[in-house]
């Protein structure tokens, strides 16, 4: 049987199509077939950077593939997450991030770089925590009253850590100098650790960080009071910053996974089925526990979802501070 080249171009397009399918189909059942990168856009030290590693331990075991973290710290989280912008969408570079870049910051921000929800794939949500507020135990304050009062008869002496600007700890602590209308001196640090670390030496004040109980706990800091609107279960006695007296305080942060914009979808499904299954690990829910994280998980719909409804309360909240959150 003779076939006219137009015929044969058609049998030739649809063996290269099938081709395609099966190479597609081949390369969703093989995938994680080398080790993953995730980018956590903070230094060393910081709750983002403790609890990536415990969470990359138990996504190895679901994957069953090694998993690499990438510290790439500076500007509040901003240098990382734009640095998974440029990479390429095939599952094997990703974020994991706080809300401090993907609500925080496009809030603080008027010319962010990437639109958190257009410009990358969510995952899911990995954790929720309040930030505790500690000073350096030099300052002749025990509660967050006696800050306060502290503040008001030392205007512009006092001085506070973050882990840059539009992070979440600065913008903690603007909305706290806004309720509490003292007047503080914001310094940016390359992450929670090394503010931490600044807190402890007396180089600053203060600081409103998520994991510092080692620090706590030793004596090197001390600890007034929590962001959230519930008290934090590793030191129950110690009240929320609500309860100290600034009613109506009530911040939290969380830890988002993401992957670059146009991750397919099978190898988001595969990532996001493989996190559920993590986030079920009891070592790993005990140990997030014991830093004071709620463990979570979620489905990529529901963490753009909660994005969305959080940049709409941290705008309005940002909207009542007279003069604007300063940089």
């Amino acid at each position: 049987m003779n076939f006219s080249r137009s015929q044969l171009m058609v049998v030739a397009m649809a063996i290269l199509s099938s081709l395609g399918i099966l190479s597609s189909s081949v390369q969703a059942q093989t995938y994680p077939n080398k080790p993953i990168h995730i980018i956590v856009p903070y230094a060393a030290g910081g709750v983002a950077d403790n609890s990536s590693r415990l969470f990359a331990k138990a996504l190895e075991q679901e994957l069953k593939q090694s998993i690499v973290i990438d510290n790439r710290s500076g500007g509040g989280g901003r240098i990382g997450a734009e640095a998974v912008l440029h990479m390429p969408a095939d599952g094997y570079n990703l974020l994991l991030t706080t809300n401090g870049t993907q609500t925080y910051m496009p809030v603080m921000e008027d010319s962010l770089s990437y639109n958190p929800i257009k410009d990358f794939t969510p995952l899911s949500l990995i954790t929720s925590y309040g930030f505790l507020m500690v000073v350096n135990p030099s300052l002749p304050v025990k509660s967050v009253t006696e800050f306060i009062g502290y503040a008001k008869k030392n205007p512009g002496k006092l001085n506070y850590a973050s882990s840059g600007p539009g992070s979440g700890p600065h913008f903690a602590g603007e909305v706290f100098k806004s309720m509490a209308g003292i007047d503080m001196t914001h310094v940016a640090y390359k992450g929670t650790g090394p503010g931490l670390i600044a807190v402890a030496a007396g180089e600053v004040d203060l600081i409103f960080a998520a994991d510092a109980n080692a620090l706590i706990d030793s004596g090197m800091v001390r600890l007034l009071g929590t962001t959230s609107g519930t008290r934090d279960p590793r030191y129950p006695n110690s009240p929320t910053i609500a309860e100290a007296g600034l009613k109506g305080y009530d911040l939290i942060s969380w830890i988002g996974f993401y992957g670059p914009r146009g991750l397919p979808e099978d190898v988001q499904r595969t990532l996001n089925a493989a996190v559920q299954r993590a986030m079920q690990n009891p070592e790993l829910r005990k140990s997030l526990s014991q830093m004071g994280l709620v463990p979570v998980g979620s489905t990529p719909q529901e963490l753009v979802s909660m994005m969305q409804t959080e940049t709409d309360k941290l705008r309005a909240i940002a909207a009542s501070i007279p003069g604007g959150i300063k940089k």
